[in-house]
């Protein structure tokens, strides 16, 4: 891929046909006056990976002001750490 330029035609384009489920919903951030402002996770799934002798239980955390796309897999025992109150 590296012969290969990364510079296109216009002539390759296509007209954009309009899809109402391409529109992006927006909510706004609720920002701190330092322009900060507080992620909560929310639980997707639970999951024990296995290693060769233990097995480590991880869960699928969605951060609030991202996409869904965006969620990660987190270790359990690290979340209760960070945030106790969440995994009760």
């Amino acid at each position: 891929m590296s012969s290969v330029h990364n510079v296109f035609h216009v002539s390759t384009l296509r007209k954009y046909i309009a899809n109402p489920s391409h529109v992006i919903r927006f909510e706004p951030m609720q920002l701190e006056p330092d322009l900060t402002y507080e992620e909560t996770p929310e639980i997707l799934a639970k999951e024990n990976r296995k290693l060769r002798n233990r097995t480590i239980p991880m869960i699928k955390i969605q951060w609030t002001n991202h996409s869904e796309r965006e969620a990660t897999w987190e270790v359990e025992s690290e979340m209760q750490k960070s945030y106790p109150d969440f995994l009760k």
